[in-house]
């Protein structure tokens, strides 16, 4: 009986064996069908045509990055499902409006900011300059909106003419800039959870919330100091760009609610009152205008999106063997070992640099960071290659994006030259470590540890048992140690003493004009900037290309990507527009690797970090 139900049990097994190989193979099959027919129709097809009086449209979906973070087989299934990209490349939008910027067959450009979730002002100003110059080649730019929030709207500032949709219900909304956390300590103490912090830096304000139940004064202080500093760029800028006075604009913020009121709660007659739009204009209306001033296409304007623009100026252009100006990406925390895009790994990203380095074509390398910090010794790898790039005599400029702050900047200190946006978050020059214990923890729900060790270090670090006062003052002299090799580093490659880092560093953090002044930033310019420099470094004059050094791309990766940005999704959405492919493109899971968690391996971690986001 028992080998009778055994039996039925294996054969129960088989048959699900069975019908899982016949799906997979089904599904693969399917796809690699997709795959055949999409590549026969793009070898029949051909690139499309682009006819005079095409207006350019800029609708980025999404995150603006420096890099994806999603693979290039999430992003090809995406593409075949006709869903736009969660993220959006800040290289792609500025190749494409650079490039249109210099093409008879662009007329104007459509701007539609409404899709940006997130990005930072740095990132924005970079965009907002390259609408400058396309509109200094003598081109029109018309943002169209259903309401804005104060980053979309920066970009939307520098268009020609807004229009916005009367029945907007927030209109263009403009709050300020805000950093808030939480802070534990109560409930860390209800918890029992002993916690000990070891840094330098009166500044250094990230362990803050495992210890206070509120921001101290001195963080308070050097917060509000350099947001403030952020926040009067972004009014100077918008108030420049629509030629309005920054104070009258920061008066109306203030008074906000009764300004509201008085608009009868409708928010689009408002932003039109206080000239931050120019026309109030339904999608249909926008339309109609659209084609007025321009070519018609069937029943709307002739237009072309900026990502098919930027793939049909790359088949226009695809070979081009000048010397390289290298980019290398270090966006993200900065963790151990070797990390994906959108996470700086120590030896990843070394290894990237290295690459740079080693090749021949590559005359000039700049790096492009966008980091709060991380891990101390992966920042400090990172760093020693920039510094043996620069010993093999191949110039390297640093462009820091949005953040370039504590470990973010160790990475950028040696550069032969510093360039930050004045928006740029950098400085908080610190270090710290943070250690838990929860005896107290344990022992709340009948748990105690003891046991014998050989040598008092043995287990030191044990979070179930209390920090030794000997071993707490140990780990702080490392910290001490730290700090003075960290700011020691910064003395010497800014060419100034360590106690002029010292009065600038303690993990005060900075914007981009701020650090100039200080001397820890050499010029205030974007990534176009970096770029120019480091060719003029390396005396290339107009001679090069820009060449971004990242993991190459799989063949079939390339082959999917490319497929999918051009016939097959022609022919997926012309022939199966009911095929879920959507199903297939689940967001990849990502854990979220926390600074605390990056010495799981049983390896201390000492970190430069700094919590200094916007929102």
């Amino acid at each position: 009986m028992a080998e009778q139900q055994r039996g039925a049990i294996a054969r129960f097994l088989i048959g699900v064996w069975h019908l899982f190989n016949f799906t997979r193979r089904l599904v693969f099959g399917v796809i690699a069908l997709f795959l055949l027919i999409g590549f026969i129709a793009a070898l029949r097809t051909g690139a499309p045509k682009l006819l005079d009086k095409t207006a350019l449209v800029l609708d980025p979906k999404g995150s603006i990055v420096e890099q994806y973070t999603n693979d290039a087989a999430q992003r090809a299934l995406s593409n075949l499902a006709g869903d736009k990209s969660k993220q959006t490349q800040l290289r792609d939008i500025l190749k494409a409006i650079d490039a249109a910027a210099k093409d008879p067959r662009i007329a104007r450009m459509v701007l539609e900011p409404d899709g940006i979730d997130s990005a930072g002002l740095s990132t924005l100003r970079e965009i907002g300059a390259a609408l400058d110059r396309f509109k200094a080649a003598g081109k029109q730019v018309i943002a169209v909106s259903n309401g804005m929030t104060q980053g979309q709207y920066y970009l939307a500032a520098h268009a020609n003419t807004i229009l916005l949709h009367p029945d907007s219900l927030e209109g263009v909304l403009l709050t300020g800039f805000a950093s808030y956390r939480n802070y534990y300590k109560d409930a860390l103490d209800w918890l029992g959870v002993d916690v000990h912090v070891f840094k330098v830096g009166t500044y250094k304000s990230y362990p803050e919330p495992y210890v206070r139940n509120d921001a101290s004064p001195d963080a308070k202080q050097a917060d509000l100091f350099w947001m403030s500093d952020i926040w009067g760029d972004y009014l100077k800028d918008i108030a420049a760009t629509r030629h309005l006075d920054p104070a009258k604009i920061s008066a109306r913020i203030a008074d906000y609610a009764d300004a509201v009121k008085s608009a009868g709660g409708d928010m689009a007659k408002l932003a039109l009152a206080d000239k931050l739009v120019d026309k109030l204009a339904t999608p249909d209306q926008a339309r109609q205008v659209l084609i007025a001033d321009g070519a018609r296409d069937g029943h709307t304007y002739r237009q072309i999106d900026f990502a098919d623009y930027a793939a049909l100026v790359e088949r226009e252009h695809p070979l081009d063997l000048r010397p390289q100006v290298a980019v290398v990406v270090a966006e993200g925390d900065i963790l151990p070992g070797n990390q994906p895009q959108g996470t700086i790994g120590g030896e990843s990203t070394a290894k990237l640099i290295r690459r740079a380095r080693d090749d021949a074509s590559v005359k000039a390398l700049v790096l492009r960071v966008d980091s709060p910090g991380g891990d101390a010794f992966s920042s400090e790898l990172i760093r020693r290659e920039v510094a043996l790039t620069k010993a093999a005599h191949k110039p390297v400029i640093v462009s820091m994006g949005d953040v370039a702050a504590s470990g973010g900047y160790w990475i950028s200190m040696d550069g032969d030259e510093i360039f930050a946006e004045p928006t740029t978050i950098t400085g908080s020059i610190g270090i710290f470590g943070i250690m838990m214990n929860i005896p107290n923890t344990l022992a709340k729900i009948g748990i105690h540890t003891d046991g014998v060790g050989t040598t008092p270090l043995a287990d030191a670090i044990d979070p179930r048992r209390a920090l030794d006062p000997a071993v707490g003052a140990t780990l702080q002299a490392v910290i001490d140690n730290g700090y003075q090799r960290f700011i020691h580093k910064v003395a010497a490659a800014r060419h100034k003493t360590p106690d002029e880092i010292d009065a600038v560093a303690q993990g005060r953090v900075w914007s981009g004009e701020q650090a100039r002044e200080r001397g820890l930033v050499d010029k205030i310019g974007g990534l176009e900037d970096a770029i120019a420099a480091a060719a003029q470094a390396a005396h290339l004059g107009d001679n090069y290309r820009v060449s971004y050094v990242e993991k190459p791309l799989s063949f079939w990766e390339r082959l999917a990507m490319n497929m999918s940005n051009d016939a097959l999704v022609r022919f997926a959405h012309a022939v199966l527009p009911q095929m879920p492919l959507g199903l297939l493109d689940q967001p990849q899971i990502r854990a979220q690797l926390r600074l605390l968690q990056a010495a799981s391996d049983g390896r201390l971690g000492v970190y430069a970090y700094c919590f200094c986001g916007l929102r």
